[in-house]
């Protein structure tokens, strides 16, 4: 009992110094409802995930890769001004590769994941790092590296009869027999699905538990990072991340814009028992409805049996990448926030030729655990630009979301590793349009709106930027012209080499050449420099200037096209070794 109001009176004292916390004269950078200030709690942790906030205000925050000093850290405000006085590191941990993302407390443990394990450690009454030894809740006993797990975050929920609930991603895109090659079909049934592509749930105190020792909850489901259990409604939610690249996979059926579109990220109830459909089925928030993939017969309009899968809450456009989910339970903020879902857009990768998409912190609002308006722009201004040619581009990337004891939220974000504190400053009782007002505009913004298919196509700047990389690395040999000059440097003006096989020209450019080669019939023999050292981004958009110029007719590349071209060749070369 003495233990219980000790803790009482420090959640208390939080809530007494949260009403002497301002925001910074910036806010942090972002921007937010009118009423609302944010502050920087601490900066350049790391490569942050989740986060978690103690009932007497210290915050602990996952990241994905270790530090020298620990793969976490712990934040405490000793002043109270809300500011971290106190950064602490600790916690090194054995596991099936990094990629740590969940930070939980649960029943005065506090809680977190790597790749293949989810770990707790006994929080320590008046310590700030935890002094137990950490015990192994579960481990994942797929082999990750070996099998090449392509989703292996393990975000964690907690009911409120002692069970805990980890997703288990699906190793490839869309269960292809072979994975992500144009084409392939894919395998039906999916054997994937047998311990991937869904949620399982286990016994949150039991230790040394494997996969097999948990019960599958529900399937169907791709890949979750953002999870939450709402325990108003006593129900699990959870966010979907979509398949990719229909456009690169299926050309003949999908554009550049319906693949920067779809599929949508599906924000799902998850029951006992369900099934969201993949790999067979994905959720087109145009039309409203689920339809078989490509791989398995669809195209692009056949329903199928769509229906009869568990269809989202709200379809979010594709590629937005909701990496945390928070259901509201403070009463700092105003009434119209409270039961209602905080959703953090990490932001997507794939979405050229377009501006990529997401990067911000949007609410749901809910009533009777169902979504009761749209989703609105609640926390913005991360990237620091609004028109994001490449992920690179953005500055911050939101990633994690957690309540305070009094009531403010925190963020953190994923590159730098900056933490925020958000509290509410205005008239909760009048709360209402006006406030929200500047926040809707965001809507229009680039990095948020539909993009309209022709306008805001953003191949011609890259091509613009290719023509200035290919000045600088290129036309020394090959001539502004493209001509190159007769004798040792042939021409990529008309060249079948430029406007054949993407992959032959990649790797050509990143490893060089040689010896003799015929272009055009003419024969020439120098020496082609390889150009690793230039940037995956760099490559795709010099071979997309020179595709679409110089009498060449080609389709433009993009990042992931180098990537991908790039790994193999890495992958031939340790095979060699």
């Amino acid at each position: 009992m003495i233990f219980l109001l000790l803790l009482a009176l420090a959640g208390l004292a939080g809530c007494e110094r949260s009403k002497d916390v301002t925001g910074d004269d910036d806010n942090g950078g972002l921007s937010l409802p009118d009423g609302f200030e944010a502050l920087v709690v601490a900066d350049s942790l790391g490569r942050a995930r989740h986060l978690a906030v103690r009932d007497n205000g210290d915050v602990y925050v996952k990241l994905r890769v270790p530090r020298d000093g620990g793969e976490n850290v712990a934040l405490r405000d000793e002043d109270g001004d809300g500011r971290a006085d106190v950064v602490e590191l600790f916690g090194e941990f054995p596991g099936t590769g990094k990629y740590g993302t969940a930070m939980r407390i649960y029943n005065g443990y506090l809680y977190f994941s790597t790749a293949g394990e989810v770990y707790r450690q006994k929080l320590h009454r008046k310590k700030l790092v935890p002094v137990a030894e950490a015990e192994l809740i579960m481990v994942d006993d797929y082999l990750n590296a070996e099998h090449g797990y392509e989703h292996i975050a393990k975000p964690i929920a907690f009911d409120d009869e002692g069970h805990i609930y980890v997703p288990f991603g699906a190793p490839g895109d869309v269960c292809q027999v072979e994975n992500r090659k144009p084409g392939s079909p894919g395998q039906d049934p999916c054997p994937e699905l047998e311990m991937h592509g869904g949620v399982w749930r286990f016994d949150a105190s039991k230790l040394n538990q494997k996969q097999t020792d948990g019960d599958r909850y529900a399937t169907g489901i791709r890949s979750i990072v953002g999870m939450a259990w709402n325990h108003l409604e006593n129900e699990l939610y959870a966010l979907q991340h979509g398949r990719d690249n229909f456009f690169t996979t299926w050309p003949h059926l999908y554009s550049e814009w319906e693949s920067a579109m779809l599929p949508s990220e599906e924000f799902l109830l998850v029951k006992e028992g369900s099934d969201a459909g993949w790999p067979y089925y994905y959720y087109d928030q145009i039309k409203g409805k689920k339809l078989l993939n490509p791989e398995y017969g669809g195209d692009g309009e056949m329903e199928g049996d769509g229906q009869k899968y568990n269809q989202p809450l709200i379809g979010f456009p594709g590629h937005f990448a909701p990496n945390d989910l928070h259901f509201y339970q403070g009463d700092q903020f105003p009434e119209r926030y409270r039961n209602g879902a905080f959703i953090a857009f990490h932001g997507s990768t794939i979405r050229a030729p377009y501006p990529q998409a997401g990067y911000f912190i949007a609410f749901v609002p809910f009533e009777n655990g169902r979504p009761s308006g749209p989703f609105e722009v609640f926390a913005d201004g991360f990237a620091h630009v609004d028109t994001i040619i490449n992920t690179s581009d953005a500055r911050y990337r939101p990633m994690g979301i957690a309540e305070g004891p009094d009531g403010s939220l925190y963020f953190s974000e994923s590159e730098i590793g900056r933490v925020w504190r958000i509290v509410f400053k205005g008239d909760r009782e009048n709360f209402g349009k006006q406030q929200l007002a500047k926040m809707e505009e965001h809507k229009s913004l680039p990095h948020i709106k539909t993009p309209d298919p022709v306008l805001d196509n953003l191949d011609p700047v890259r091509v613009e930027a290719g023509a200035a990389l290919y000045r600088l690395h290129c036309s020394i040999c090959h001539m502004a012209d493209g001509k190159g000059d007769g004798t040792r440097f042939p021409p990529i003006d008309g060249s079948e080499w430029v406007s054949g096989d993407s992959q032959t020209l990649i790797r050509l450019v990143l490893e060089g050449k040689q010896g003799p080669i015929t272009v055009k019939g003419q024969q020439f023999i120098g020496v082609m420099p390889g150009f690793s050292y230039l940037s995956d981004e760099e490559i795709a958009k010099i071979l997309t200037y020179i595709r679409a110029n110089f009498d060449n007719t080609g389709e433009a590349l993009r990042q992931d096209d180098v990537r991908r071209v790039r790994n193999r060749i890495n992958r031939d070369q340790d095979e060699n070794i």
